[in-house]
C-alpha cells in the first residue's frame, strides 16, 4: 500500500504501544517513520517531548537528513489514577507536562517544517479528554487540554499556505503496558478489567494497531478535508 507514499512522519512516543504501532501502520504505508522517544528506548531521536531544546534539536536533525516534514503523530503520553484529592501536585505537573505541554511544542515546532510544503499533525488524545473519570483528574485535564489545543492549531493551520491540518484521536482503554499499569494500581486488577470491558459495548479493549490505522487515514490525502476534528475509537464508550 502506498496511501502515504514517501511522506516522512516523525511520531513521538515511539517506543511505547501505540507510537510503535503507528510507525509500524506508517511504513506498511509507504511513509517513512522517524522515531522518537527518550534516550536508551531505542527510537532514532532521543527527544524528552517535555524539553523545548529537544524538540528543536530534533527538528532541526530532521530537517538537515529529509529536508521537510509531511507529518507529525503526538503520542507521547502517560497515566496515573487520582482524583483530584489524592493526586499531588508533583503528578499533576508531570502528566500535564507529558500530555499537554509536550503535544504544544510538538505543534509549535513542527510547524516550522510542515508549513513549507503543509501536511498534517495527529494529536493523540483519549476518551478521557471527552468525559471525566472520579479517579483520573490530571489525565482529564491533559487530554482535555490536547482535544482544544488540537482545535486552535487547526484553525491556524488553515490559514496557512500551504495548509497544515490538525486532528485529534480519542481512543478508549486500549489493550497494552498503560493500562495494565492502571489496571495494577488498583487493588483488584482483574476485577477492573471485567469492569471497563462490560463499560464498552463492543465487549473488548481496543488494539494499538486500530489506533494506528486511523493515524494513517489522517497523515494521507484521503483526509484533506478533515480537520479540527476528533475521532472517536472507543468500541461505542461514549453512544451512551
Amino acid at each position: 500500500m502506498e496511501r502515504l507514499k514517501d511522506k516522512i512522519v516523525l511520531i513521538t512516543g515511539a517506543c511505547g504501544a501505540v507510537g510503535k504501532a503507528v510507525a509500524h501502520a506508517v511504513s506498511a504505508a509507504g511513509g517513512v517513520a522517524v522515531t522518537s522517544d527518550l534516550a536508551g528506548q531505542g527510537a532514532t531521536h532521543a527527544l524528552d517531548v517535555t524539553s523545548e531544546t529537544d524538540w528543536l534539536q530534533v527538528l532541526a536533525d530532521l530537517g538537515r537528513t529529509h529536508g521537510r516534514l509531511d507529518g507529525l503523530v503526538n503520542a507521547a503520553g502517560i497515566a496515573a489514577l487520582g482524583n483530584i484529592e489524592e493526586t499531588d501536585f508533583a503528578t499533576w505537573r508531570k502528566i500535564l507536562a507529558v500530555n499537554l505541554d509536550g503535544t504544544f511544542l510538538g505543534c509549535k515546532h513542527g510547524m516550522s517544517l510542515l508549513k513549507a510544503q503543509g501536511g498534517a499533525i495527529v494529536n493523540v488524545s483519549s476518551v478521557a479528554g471527552l468525559i471525566g473519570g472520579h479517579n483520573f483528574a490530571a489525565y482529564n485535564a491533559s487530554k482535555g487540554g490536547v482535544r482544544l489545543l488540537t482545535k486552535s492549531v487547526a484553525l491556524h493551520g488553515a490559514r496557512l499556505n500551504p495548509q497544515v491540518r490538525c486532528n485529534s484521536l480519542h481512543p478508549a482503554f486500549l489493550e497494552g503496558p498503560m493500562v495494565d499499569g492502571i489496571l495494577h494500581g488498583t487493588n483488584f486488577p482483574d476485577a477492573a478489567r471485567a469492569r471497563i470491558t462490560r463499560d464498552i459495548p463492543l465487549g473488548r479493549l481496543g488494539t494499538p494497531a486500530e489506533v494506528a490505522d486511523l493515524c494513517v487515514y489522517l497523515l494521507s490525502d484521503e483526509s484533506r478535508f478533515v480537520t479540527g476534528a476528533e475521532f472517536v475509537i472507543d468500541g461505542g464508550m461514549t453512544a451512551r
